[in-house]
Formats: C-alpha cells, structure tokens, sequence
C-alpha cells in the first residue's frame, strides 16, 4: 500500500516545506515529502531523507522498517549511502520527513536524525547542516549543533585525502 488515500481518513496538509524559511532546506524538505508521500507502506516505510551534495546532486533514502527493529535502516544512512554510490561530492544539507499513519491523520513532519545516525553522517559529511523542526519552522543547523561531543576513534585520519570516496 502506498500513502494513505483521504477515503481512510487522512487529511492532506501542506508539504512541510512551507515551513522552511532557507531556500535549500525548502527543496530538501520538499524532495523528502514527495519521495516519502510516494512510497510511504504503513509499518515499513515512514520517513524519507534527501541528502544535498556539493555539485547540487541530491540523494534521497527510505527508512525500511525491520521486524528486529534493531535491523531497520534509517532514511537517512540510506540517502548517505547512495551518495557514496553515485559520487565523490559530500553531502553538505539533508533533511527528513516522516509520514503520518493512517490512523493519525495529521500532517507530515520534518524529523531531525536519531542519535546514531548523527554519528554516522559526522563521520562521513563533518560540514553537513541539517533541517531541523525548530519552532514551527524547518531550520538548516550545523549537524555539529546536534552533537556537540561527538565521539573520535583512532581507526581513520580525520581528513583523508579519499575522505568522502
């Protein structure tokens, strides 16, 4: 089943982009919603992320629900993992939006990254900004804001010439 139709109830409020005062944060809180909007399974896909790369590209991942939820994949380790794939660029904006159930029926939601997946696109795209709900409105913060103690391992130099291959 794709997004809940408004035969089962589900008032469709504006995309949350309107909310976003900052034009990038608008078009990745819109791509988000779209992709989100499009491909929303109750129970397996809820929240979709878009991921900006420093060419302009921009990569968008589905959270996949798994029955050991310990399993499931965040929306936004997915965006970051198809921008490793498809190019060498990191990515410097992202944001997500979670999809209402049917049975919530209010509008979509612009979500800030989990604890986890803020280590992980630390580690990957250290200069991402992130939109974040703040107030009513979707704000692009530096991710460093979100995680202001982030743990450094001694596993990998801090600025690899490959960094972001």
């Amino acid at each position: 089943m794709n997004g809940p139709t408004p035969a089962q109830g589900v008032v469709f409020d504006p995309n949350p982009a309107g909310t976003c005062p900052d034009e990038t944060a608008a078009r990745l809180v819109a791509t988000a919603y779209e992709t989100i909007r499009s491909r929303y399974v109750e129970g397996r896909r809820q929240i979709a992320a878009a991921g900006l790369a420093a060419d302009g590209r921009v990569y968008v991942g589905v959270h996949l629900e798994a029955m050991v939820g310990c399993y499931s994949l965040c929306a936004e380790r997915a965006a970051l993992a198809q921008a490793a794939v498809y190019t060498d660029q990191p990515l410097v904006a992202m944001a997500a939006v979670r999809y209402p159930k049917p049975s919530e029926g209010g509008p979509a939601r612009i979500v800030a990254p989990c604890g986890g997946c803020r280590e992980l696109l630390s580690d990957h795209a250290p200069g991402l900004r992130v939109v974040v709900p703040r107030e009513g409105r979707g704000l692009l913060v530096p991710l460093a804001e979100l995680l202001p103690d982030k743990y450094v391992g001694t596993k990998w130099a801090t600025t690899p010439a490959n960094y972001h291959q």
